[in-house]
């Protein structure tokens, strides 16, 4: 394993809280790599997420099924933590699926073994519980978005927020299902917002 691909995954960690070599080490064990080529999927709806990861390399979305219609929800890129998370705590079946925009390398290690963390050391619970927090902060940002924004106005948050890699990464007919409309009409938005 590379010494550079281990330290983006500890350097996210540590984006969270501060650990020390004696508590890097209780996880290391643990950690493998995980290539994806574009069009695969990290996790398919109806299994069970097994693994909790990081994207070294690639672009990737996330995405539920509703009468066979893809529902996108989310876009990983490099240094994203990855899991379908609620299948990995409630060991449910996925109602989502992850797949590969590009070929992608990842590093990956067991939910299982990091829950075994938890009860080792009070650092890695505490990581735990702020990925949590973490992640319910995106849902209601994004839940919010929703509801509250037109297409219009959630299209300008991806050019003047921190999403700006979706416009510049990933083709239009995604950004579209991730807005909620048709390709039409997010041409007709990226038009309008062009002449402002």
């Amino acid at each position: 394993m590379e010494e550079k691909d281990l330290n983006v995954l500890r350097t996210a960690i540590q984006r969270f809280l501060p650990i020390t070599d004696e508590e890097w080490e209780l996880l290391t064990p643990d950690i493998r790599y995980r290539s994806l080529e574009r069009g695969e999927k990290w996790i398919d709806e109806g299994q069970r997420e097994q693994d909790f990861g990081i994207v070294l390399e690639g672009n990737m979305r996330h995405y539920y099924t509703r009468d066979g219609e893809e529902k996108t929800t989310y876009f990983y890129f490099e240094h994203h933590f990855i899991s379908s998370y609620f299948s990995a705590i409630t060991a449910k079946p996925s109602r989502l699926t992850i797949e590969a925009l590009t070929d992608c390398r990842l590093l990956a290690f067991s939910y299982k073994h990091l829950q075994s963390l938890y009860d080792q050391s009070p650092k890695w619970e505490r990581f735990g519980r702020l990925v949590a927090e973490y992640i319910a902060m995106g849902l209601e940002e994004r839940m919010a978005g929703l509801l509250m924004l037109s297409p219009e106005e959630r299209y300008l948050e991806l050019l003047e927020g921190n999403k700006q890699k979706i416009v510049e990464r990933i083709p239009q007919h995604y950004i579209a299902n991730y807005l909620g409309v048709t390709p039409v009409s997010l041409s007709r938005i990226r038009s309008r917002v062009q002449k402002k």
